[in-house]
């Protein structure tokens, strides 16, 4: 029995691995099942060079917990290794057994090599005080080999018993890990980390993975319920997507997986679990986030790459340009995806719309090459349910929807029964009005007018929406000079100067009186504070600020103008400005009191 000191570079191997090599301890099954699956995935690329006679039997890999003697075993039927071969790739961990095998063999097509055995190997002491390898090298002629740590530098080496080809690596588990004797902790570790591996891992007698998952299927071998049942797979508890995009690339990098779009989202949740990263089918994370724009981040699915840099413990991505690229080429292919949806059936994307236009949106604002691409299928939805790509809509109010500085203005409300009184006097002029109810519509808005010349998009309560000429002509208020003095002093009497500002406007005789209408830059900055956008924080100590609008050529003008009494006159004003507060649900307390009184008072 051979006795000697493990060779490292470091002297605090030991600790380095249980503290900072692995943030995360519940990895070193994925390690273990890596190495297990390299091994038989090596021996089949033995096999098919002809380099192993005879059949190669059951492949599985399995896992098995024994409570009683606390231990935890992973036996697999690949390659084996010799004394030689545990003294160069378990001792010596500078060396690679995998990437040794790669370059030997990186002629063979089908060679695909998951990790690195010799750290992912010592994953195993986060949570074991001792462990132990027994093996059989598949050459002719070896003899098993036997390997035992306590957890230091030492090691015992020596012949082993084992009698078939293969190498069970048996973990006994420490005191302060002994949830991973629990077999539902195993299991949900199998589940998390080993779900797709390309070889079958049995556990409790069972094969708990899948290993031949549909994305690394060509999309001609697959039909939709292919797709749908492999959702269900990942997500079984929800409804079914709206459609999906498979990525299939072998040039300049690897990048193989399925995106899938989730049925309605009105909300921005940029959950960490919506899509996953593996790499040869090994699970990494579901941080994905170096190498997913967070408007991807709404999405659901998963991503495969060998050509993603990781870390040695696979948790974290490295900073490379194959991420940049793959990022890029992601972010393509989704946009091809929608763009040809949209043309094969606008009817059925339009349906799907309301489903797919935030996220759309959120890529438009934050990728400029997403917008570029985005123009020909983001769509724009006013009230009648009507549907127009952003340039369609552009052209259609260029001609009837003009400032008096031709400016385009485009009009939308976000709650139509709400602000209905403002939508059915411009409805009446014959104006469209878009549809924006979503928590990201005020950035969205903003983006539209910032890359469209001479467009300025409106809320219909707000003072500028007021400001269309109407059928090309201004109209002339029906007061004189001295009139407007008096209707102004009156009715500024009536509002806090430092919140409400009183306009008078000539508009057309049948629209409201008096009408309180927000700032639409104050109040979009403010929605977008409150959305947690940081620039404009200030926003939220600074007052709120409000339009009066009064129409000057209202029927009801002349009467309060007019009148002498100047008791009735005051009363008159005061139950006009209340009415149109409380039209804005800003009337409350002591003052909404003395409305209703004085409203019963009146009758």
């Amino acid at each position: 029995m051979q006795k000697g000191n493990i060779s490292v570079h470091t002297e605090n191997l030991f600790p380095i691995i249980k503290k900072f090599l692995y943030s995360d301890h519940e990895i070193f099954l994925r390690e273990l099942i890596s190495n297990a699956v390299d091994a038989t995935q090596k021996l089949s690329v033995l096999s098919s060079r002809g380099e192993i006679e005879g059949e190669l039997g059951d492949l599985k890999i399995k896992v098995s917990v024994d409570e009683k003697a606390k231990t935890i075993t992973i036996s697999d039927r690949g390659i084996g290794m010799t004394e030689d071969e545990i003294e160069k790739y378990i001792n010596q961990i500078a060396f690679s057994g995998a990437e040794e095998f790669v370059n030997k063999y990186k002629d063979s097509t089908d060679t695909q090599i998951i990790g690195h055995f010799g750290l992912g190997f010592y994953s195993s002491f986060m949570v074991a005080h001792t462990v132990e390898i027994n093996s059989l090298s598949y050459q002719k002629g070896s003899t098993a080999a036997y390997w035992k740590c306590i957890g230091n530098t030492e090691f015992e080496l020596g012949k082993g018993k084992r009698k078939n080809r293969g190498t069970d690596i048996i973990l006994h588990i420490s005191e302060d890990s002994t949830e991973f004797l629990e077999k539902w902790k195993i299991n949900e570790l199998l589940n998390k980390y080993c779900k797709f591996l390309p070889i079958e891992i049995e556990f409790d007698g069972k094969v708990i993975n899948n290993p031949s998952p549909i994305w690394k299927k060509s999309p001609t071998e697959l039909v939709d319920e292919d797709y749908t049942k492999f959702y269900n797979e990942l997500y079984p508890f929800q409804e079914a997507p709206l459609f999906w995009i498979h990525i299939n690339v072998d040039y300049p990098f690897n990048l193989t997986g399925i995106l899938y779009f989730p049925k309605s989202r009105r909300e921005i949740e940029l959950s960490k679990d919506r899509i996953k990263l593996y790499s040869n089918q090994v699970f990494v994370t579901d941080h994905v986030n170096e190498i997913v724009p967070d408007y991807l981040m709404l999405l659901q699915g998963v991503i495969d790459s060998p050509d993603i840099p990781l870390n040695v413990s696979r948790s974290s991505l490295q900073a490379d340009s194959n991420v940049k690229k793959i990022t890029s080429h992601i972010s393509k292919k989704v946009a091809d995806k929608l763009h040809e949806l949209y043309k094969k059936d606008a009817n059925e994307f339009e349906n799907k719309w309301e489903s797919m236009s935030l996220f759309v949106k959120y890529g438009i604002i934050s990728d400029e090459k997403f917008d570029e691409r985005a123009k020909t299928f983001c769509l724009l939805k006013n009230i009648n349910n009507e549907y127009f790509t952003i340039e369609e809509y552009i052209n259609k109010i260029s001609i009837s929807q003009l400032d008096k500085d031709n400016t385009k203005v485009a009009l939308y409300t976000n709650d139509k029964d709400k602000q209905f009184s403002f939508i059915e006097p411009l409805l009446a002029k014959g104006y469209d009005i878009l549809l924006f109810d979503e928590p990201i519509d005020n950035h969205f808005i903003m983006h539209l007018e910032q890359k469209n010349e001479k467009l300025q998009i409106k809320r219909v309560d707000s003072a500028a929406a007021d400001k269309i000429i109407d059928k090309g002509q201004i109209l002339e208020s029906v007061l004189n000079e001295d009139e407007k003095k008096t209707l102004t002093d009156l009715m500024e009497n009536q509002f806090d100067k430092e919140k409400f500002k009183v306009d008078l406007q000539a508009l057309s005789p049948d629209e409201q009186f008096i009408s309180i209408i927000k700032n639409e830059f104050d109040r979009r900055m403010r929605e977008m504070n409150q959305m947690g956008g940081g620039m404009y924080s200030f926003m939220a100590n600074l007052p709120e600020k409000y339009d009066v609008i009064i129409n000057t050529n209202h029927s009801s003008i002349g009467k309060l103008v007019k009148e002498t009494d100047e008791l009735k006159r005051n009363n008159s004003a005061r139950q006009l400005a209340d009415l149109a507060l409380l039209a804005q649900n800003m009337l409350y307390g002591e003052a909404l009191n003395s409305f209703i009184k004085r409203s019963t008072e009146n009758l």
